[in-house]
């Protein structure tokens, strides 16, 4: 795979960090882009190329793809979409801003960047286009609206550039985690504490009660959780088969969350996610 490049983002820590790692390792040239400079330069203190990319600032991501197509004589083999946040929170807590801004981050972005890369792969003849979902892309959980609406978004969005790009040699692949190991709920905390007034919300009781233990203490233990070497296992998978897969589920809550999905009615699929 020497020749092979990737770029993937949101490497800091977590399942970007662990799929640079592990691609890597298998001979891929790998550019492991970060939304922070202080992230960026200690990736490459370990020996990536890693430029800043922030899904919410178009112009660092086109400065920054411009670099790895410097850098790789204007081709790109693949890139791993993978960078995005949490805004946790009640539906109704939730105001029209705080949308803007993690539709921006968790969406817009990736479709920015996905255009600029198309051309591209194009250009070449063949390219991989894979994106990090999750279960909650289909299977919602109460308090986490911000973010199952962007993944579901993503879904959507992907299913149907597959299936328009089926006429050219580029795949596009979901790849949807259920609980892994990461950051994200200690990441989501400043987002919270930036546009989430629950003092004054209808839910002030449930917020005391147990959903501020929940985002800031965690709980130990989350069943089914695995290391991001899992997603890595299948992201090997979904860039390095012949014929990937259209998607690629990890953890066993995904898989019964979709085997649910197909034999329930609305109503009692709903009442098994609420006990989630």
């Amino acid at each position: 795979m020497t020749d092979k490049s990737i770029l993937i983002t949101g490497c800091s820590s977590g399942i970007g960090y662990d799929a640079a790692i592990g691609l890597r390792e298998r001979g891929w040239r790998v550019f492991a882009s970060c939304r922070q400079a202080q992230d960026c330069k200690r990736l490459e203190e370990l020996g990536f190329q890693s430029p800043r990319m922030d899904y919410a600032d178009p112009a660092s991501l086109e400065a920054g793809l411009e670099t790895v197509l410097s850098d790789t004589g204007g081709t790109l083999d693949a890139v791993f979409h993978n960078g995005a946040y949490a805004l946790p929170g009640p539906v109704e807590d939730l105001p029209t801003d705080g949308m803007r801004a993690i539709f921006e981050a968790n969406f817009f972005g990736w479709h920015d960047l996905t255009c600029r890369i198309i051309p591209v792969m194009r250009a070449q003849g063949h390219g991989r286009i894979i994106l990090n979902s999750s279960v909650l892309g289909f299977a919602p959980m109460r308090w986490r609206g911000a973010y199952n609406s962007t993944k579901f978004a993503l879904e959507g969005w992907a299913d149907t550039l597959r299936m328009e790009m089926a006429d050219t040699g580029i795949r596009i692949v979901l790849i949807q985690p259920g609980p892994i190991r990461t950051k994200i709920r200690e990441n989501s905390i400043p987002h919270f504490e930036k546009w989430v007034d629950w003092e004054n919300s209808a839910r002030v009781d449930q917020y005391r009660s147990g959903l501020l233990d929940a985002l800031y203490k965690g709980q130990e233990g989350t069943p089914f959780e695995l290391e991001p070497e899992a997603v890595t296992a299948k992201l090997v998978h979904a860039l390095e088969s012949l014929r990937p897969r259209s998607h690629y589920k990890v953890t066993t809550p995904t898989y019964m969350m979709a085997a649910l999905k197909r034999v329930l009615p609305r109503r009692a699929m709903d009442w098994v996610l609420s006990k989630g």
